[in-house]
């Protein structure tokens, strides 16, 4: 089986050609370039992680090749990380990232020649009645399902994930044992580029600044300022310079430029226990075939360990979701991620509106 493999020059991708050279295969590796060299704010430097890369490509006598697609994440991820920001929304570049860039760009022009695409991502795929689906990994704390919940079929079924089935401290016994150069390397904070950089330069750079008031949800008093709406998202904590807290970001008047907090957990404006996706999107099938009735299913509106559980159903406005429990920081923008009752496939996601 030609296979390629996505190394970042960490651990995890790392195992993965240990993994795959034990098992017979010589894989072909790729790691794929989007930072800006030409930026110093932007710049994201990979001279390090390509360095990592080769020492494994060495050790395993295996081909790497870098492929630059920074333009095409920047045309892509972040226009629409930008634009979703301009509406008040919260969006999830590496979300966008993995669909339009590592499984969407990359496959059409590169992966396309291989029969298999392997990366370090903590995720399994399961096989049902001939279906191939996106399973979750044993590892709850490093699952990672949520961030590949807008991938498409053809993808989820060339993909292989060979530390899904392994807890990190596995990954880690491993690369120690196999002395890989990046066996002691820290994670990455980010998955993709933006990860790697100061989130609110970032921001600063395509939106500047505008000053406007921060009000207390409850009396109208006005309880600070801030830089603009779209350094603040609903549910944030920290990050709003005010005293006596804690304060919760409650809402967004986009228009006027005016965030609104709420103190305290004990507050009920922190907390909804429904909300409605747009444009829902299935990895694999659509298994409830547009049922009307309500569908017990577990899911994530962040990135957690945990399951929330609750019932979906379909309506005019697109898919509505009720939770057993109350959910705090409810954020327009992000995605929601379905899951079965069991935890065990992620079914797809949609935009919470």
């Amino acid at each position: 089986m030609n296979i390629a493999a996505l190394l970042s020059g960490g651990v995890d991708s790392s195992v993965v050609v240990h993994l795959l050279k034990e098992a017979g295969y010589t894989p072909t590796l790729f790691y794929i370039k989007i930072g800006m060299d030409d930026d110093e704010l932007l710049h994201c430097t990979s001279e390090e992680d390509i360095e990592m890369a080769s020492l494994v490509a060495r050790k395993y006598g295996c081909k790497l090749e870098v492929v630059d697609l920074h333009a095409d994440y920047w045309q892509n991820v972040v226009s629409y990380t930008i634009d979703k920001i301009k509406l008040g929304l919260t969006p999830n570049p590496d979300v966008m990232c993995n669909k339009l860039i590592k499984f969407g760009v990359f496959e059409e022009r590169v992966g396309k020649d291989f029969d298999k695409t392997a990366t370090g991502h903590y995720a399994t795929t399961v096989e049902q009645d001939g279906k191939i689906y996106l399973g979750t990994a044993n590892d709850p704390v490093k699952d990672q399902t949520d961030f590949l919940a807008q991938i498409n079929y053809l993808q989820v079924s060339k993909l292989m994930f060979p530390i899904g089935h392994l807890m990190k401290t596995e990954v880690r016994t491993i690369a120690d044992s196999a002395n890989l150069p990046s066996a002691k390397r820290q994670d990455s904070q980010g998955i993709c580029f933006l990860g790697k950089v100061n989130y609110n330069d970032f921001i600063r750079r395509y939106l500047g600044e505008k000053e406007g008031p921060i009000v207390e949800l409850e009396t109208g008093k006005i309880l600070g300022k801030h830089k603009g709406y779209w350094f603040h998202t609903v549910g944030q904590r920290k990050g709003l310079g005010l005293s006596g807290g804690p304060w919760y970001v409650i809402k967004k008047d986009v228009p006027a430029n005016i965030i609104y907090a709420s103190k305290g957990f004990e507050v009920d404006t922190q907390y909804g226990n429904e909300f409605t996706m747009r444009d829902f999107h299935f990895i694999t099938e659509n298994v409830w075939h547009n049922s009307q009735t309500e569908i017990d299913i577990r899911f994530k509106i962040r990135h957690t360990p945990e399951f929330s559980k609750g019932k979906i159903m379909k309506t005019p406005e697109g898919y509505h979701l009720i939770s057993t429990q109350k959910l705090q920081g409810i954020a327009p923008g992000q995605f929601g991620v379905i899951y079965d009752a069991n935890s065990k496939i992620c079914i797809g996601s949609g935009e919470i509106i």
